[in-house]
């Protein structure tokens, strides 16, 4: 495993175990009437966690409304409010013109804390006029007090923070070095070491100079903020801000920008570590693969527009995910029902595979938990026009489903391609007739004789007979027995009765395999 992989899944464990000990914590937003948000809820239960999706399906606007959980402990910043970071066009009116506003329903952000260990609820609402806070009944209640740390792109490169930051140069200011403490964050990430790091100062604006290290004693290279790559910037100004942090929220847009795919994992291990040292709550916006599989399932926020709501889909499987966000553009996702089905197609393309020259990266096997899920995966698939690169395979007794996707993906002017393993029933079914049926032919391949296969056969079925479930189930045992037997997995069972079929060029795989072979030669000329 990559080190810094095992490093995160080390570091996620720590966090787990830390979290209920934390005595504060933003456990869930809800947003109503916001920026063509209906209504949405957005759980936060674990210390790091990522927004995805697509432009314009709300990420910003989540992040902007959970900066208003609080009530900043310093007077001087006061800016995190619904009126500071939602605020409306309102011109006063002029006679004889249109005046254009901006116009919208009532507005509610609710949010449910632990705060100093104890559950609270907090609701900001928005009348016709102005904002208001209300405290569920709680009387003479005060809003939670936290620091909060916000950062958008504009904080990186706004042009009017950089010409008053020039006019520093014709002005006294102060300068102070920065402690080794603060910087030890982006020292940990960036590829270079700084001999120092300077900050100076006028007011509330401030300017960094860096020194670069060398491998001898002469100076390196010194040069200001001006200079940096907009990654640099961003790094450094993180590591100096939230090293001074302590059980505060950090919120950062697009966390991903100006950084290199191997920096974003090294920001994201180093954002884990510090939320686990100085107990912060994280929460970042992203469309970058690495910040997304930087943490956990259940640190995973999905976020997708629809006509008149933006909705939270719970965490892809990893076959979707990585057709969403991943890196790959040329790749074939077969997605079936589970591991048994995952085996069998495998089976097929063992056999088949060499005889397309489909490269190992070409086609990519992936599960679901059920057949139940496969519309909606549809649906978002059909949004992102990603459909000419999914095959949508169900077991033998998922064919009433078939209509459906094709229906529903027609609805959105495309076309889903939908095969059926052998069968009518689930592929354990199918895989243990088959042996029944001529386990001659498939002893070999399980590493047994002919005679010892139908004995130990006929053991497993008078053992099961009584069984009280679904031949599915019983199946399933049956096939989990045998493969214990052999030594192996019933994945890998299934596998190779798949593989054994294949190679014989009949009966009903041979129809599947054929299906599965169009299937990819439609995807490879592009007809999809």
């Amino acid at each position: 495993m990559d080190p810094i992989r095992r490093n995160l899944e080390q570091v996620w464990g720590q966090l787990r175990g830390q979290k209920a000990s934390r005595p504060n914590s933003l456990e869930e937003v809800s947003i109503k009437g916001l920026r063509g948000i209906r209504e949405l809820r957005i759980p936060l239960p674990f210390p790091v966690s990522v927004l995805v999706g697509p432009n314009g399906s709300g990420k910003s606007t989540v992040l902007f409304a959970l900066a208003c959980a609080y009530k900043a402990p310093e007077p001087e910043d006061r800016r995190l409010t619904p009126a500071s970071l939602f605020p409306d066009f309102r011109p006063r009116p002029k006679e004889g013109l249109e005046t254009y506003a901006d116009m919208r329903p009532e507005v509610e952000l609710t949010f449910s804390y632990v705060h100093n260990n104890e559950r609270l609820q907090m609701k900001w609402a928005r009348g016709r006029e102005k904002w208001y806070r209300s405290f569920f009944g709680r009387k003479k209640a005060r809003p939670p007090t936290r620091e909060v740390y916000l950062r958008t792109l504009a904080n990186l490169s706004n042009p009017s923070e950089v010409r008053s930051i020039l006019q520093m140069s014709r002005q006294d200011f102060s300068q102070e070095a920065v402690a080794a403490s603060n910087i030890a964050f982006a020292q940990r990430i960036l590829s270079f070491r700084y001999a120092s790091l300077r900050q100076c100062s006028k007011g509330l604006k401030s300017i960094l100079f860096a020194e670069r290290s060398t491998d001898d004693a002469s100076p390196g290279a010194r040069y200001s903020e001006f200079h940096m790559s907009a990654g640099e910037r961003a790094v450094l100004r993180l590591s100096i801000t939230l090293s001074k942090l302590q059980d505060a929220l950090v919120l950062i847009d697009e966390i991903e920008a100006g950084l290199h795919p191997h920096v974003q994992m090294l920001l994201m291990l180093e954002l884990h570590r510090l939320a686990l040292r100085n107990r912060l709550q994280v929460v970042v916006t992203s469309h970058s693969p690495v910040a997304l599989d930087s943490v956990p399932q259940e640190g995973r926020v999905f976020l997708e527009r629809r006509e008149d709501n933006v909705v939270r889909r719970e965490a892809y499987r990893d076959i979707i995910q990585k057709a969403l966000y991943g890196r790959s553009q040329n790749v074939l996702s077969l997605l079936c029902e589970d591991e048994e089905a995952g085996a069998f197609i495998r089976g097929v393309l063992d056999v088949k595979g060499p005889e397309l020259d489909l490269l190992q990266n070409d086609v990519e096997v992936g599960r679901d938990a059920g057949k139940d899920q496969f519309v909606a995966h549809l649906e978002t698939l059909g949004r992102f026009r990603k459909l000419p690169d999914f095959v949508f395979v169900l077991d033998g007794d998922g064919r009433e489903l078939g209509p459906r996707l094709a229906a529903r993906a027609a609805a959105m002017g495309q076309a889903a391609k939908v095969l059926f393993l052998p069968g009518t029933e689930a592929p354990e079914v199918w895989t243990w007739r088959t042996i029944r049926s001529q386990p001659e032919r498939h002893a070999p391949v399980l590493g047994l004789s002919p005679a010892m296969l139908e004995t130990r056969l006929a053991e497993l079925e008078t053992l099961f007979s009584g069984a009280a479930d679904t031949r599915s189930n019983i199946a399933k045992s049956m096939l989990e027995a045998l493969a214990l037997e052999c030594r192996m997995s019933t994945p890998d069972l299934v596998r190779r009765i798949a593989k054994r079929e294949t190679e014989s060029g009949a009966g009903e795989v041979s129809v599947f395999a054929d299906e599965l072979v169009e299937a990819i030669q439609d995807w490879r000329s592009g007809l999809g």
